[in-house]
């Protein structure tokens, strides 16, 4: 008996679906993201988090080690991991200090950079807090870069963070992040090369959201060719072995799921995925759009596990229920209506659905 790759993918997808379920009556924290600041030396057009300035109030040394404290006493840390964040994180001084607190705790942890900062010295001492993995934003060659960044040498500076890095060889992984828009995908093969030139772990390749300061570029939003070749190419790489992932957002259809990256999808935001942001709130993902209703708490004046037990409602049931289009599509069940941080609270709709795209209507 023939087997199709199709069957085969529906039958998993069935099983992830019943697990989804499972996950909104049962969550389980495995990631866990601490957004030490909103300060950041760059203007990124994409940012979701439209990232510039520290925020008034954000929190404090004593307090982030606190934070640390209660998830260590409430989670443990065999099975959450602390993903560190920013703005750019290392603009914060006391940043080894809340890190060598995380390290003392025994939490594995990561983080998401943009390298300019990472001289040998910041690697070596990276290396003495404990980071385990970080992710490093390369988004074009050296002038789309510089322009897409907003800072001018940004692409050499960033370079040399990765390599800075990569000499110290403490690190169990050091990725590199390229967000694709329409102006951008031109330079992947370019990129490519340079990439396989040198000795990271992993390129990541995510295509452009509609969030944040991006919701201002409708022009570099990807096109229907843009999506099909940026997967293609992702694929191809794959089957040859090299080390490239599509990001975690979106399903993409039976043709590409499992097919760009190691597993199906799943939004994990509320379910595996928390965040302490700047000033304290606790909520999701930190891409999601930061209205009143999607903020659960505030770790000034609340227990971070009594509101990872007890509130996340909003996260923890199918955003498709909530759209009369999603709730008529026979893909709804993989679907579940898309990624929260895509999702249009005031239009109760999916900014990005690939239904008609990626896959048959």
């Amino acid at each position: 008996m023939t087997v199709r790759i199709a069957d085969v993918k529906r039958a998993h997808l069935e099983k992830l679906s019943d697990y989804a379920q499972a996950l909104y009556r049962h969550p389980e924290l495995r990631n866990l993201f601490l957004e030490l600041t909103l300060a950041c030396n760059e203007r990124c057009f994409h940012c979701g988090s439209s990232c510039a300035s520290a925020m008034d109030g954000e929190l404090t040394c004593e307090e982030w080690k606190r934070v640390i404290d209660e998830a260590y006493e409430d989670f443990g840390t065999s099975r959450v991991q602390l993903c560190v964040t920013g703005g750019e994180p290392l603009l914060r001084r006391d940043f080894f200090e809340i890190m060598g607190h995380a390290r003392d705790r025994g939490f594995r942890w990561g983080m998401t950079s943009n390298a300019t900062l990472i001289t040998p010295e910041v690697a070596r001492r990276l290396a003495e807090v404990g980071m385990s993995t970080i992710s490093v934003s390369i988004d074009g060659l050296r002038d789309t870069h510089d322009r897409l960044r907003g800072l001018a040498g940004g692409y050499d500076r960033a370079m040399a963070g990765v390599h800075n890095l990569i000499d110290v060889g403490a690190f169990r992984v050091v990725q590199v992040t390229t967000v694709v828009n329409h102006a951008n995908i031109g330079e992947l093969d370019e990129l490519f090369r340079i990439m396989d030139g040198i000795d990271i772990d992993s390129w990541r390749v995510i295509g452009i959201e509609p969030i944040g300061r991006a919701l201002l570029r409708p022009d570099l939003m990807l096109t229907r060719e843009d999506q099909v070749r940026l997967l293609d190419f992702i694929r191809a790489k794959r089957s040859q072995g090299y080390p490239l992932e599509y990001g975690c957002s979106h399903y993409l259809g039976l043709e590409y799921e499992a097919e760009v990256r190691e597993w199906y999808w799943l939004c994990g935001a509320g379910l595996h995925v928390a965040s302490v942001m700047a000033n304290g709130d606790i909520g999701a993902c930190l891409d999601i759009e930061r209205r009143p209703e999607l903020i659960q708490g505030n770790v000034r004046r609340d227990h971070l596990r009594d509101v990872w037990e007890n509130r996340f409602e909003v996260f923890r049931r199918d955003l498709s229920d909530s759209s009369e289009v999603c709730r008529a599509c026979e893909h709804a069940r993989y679907c579940r209506g898309g990624a929260h941080h895509t999702w249009d609270h005031d239009e109760s709709r999916q900014r990005l659905c690939f239904k008609g795209t990626l896959f048959a209507d």
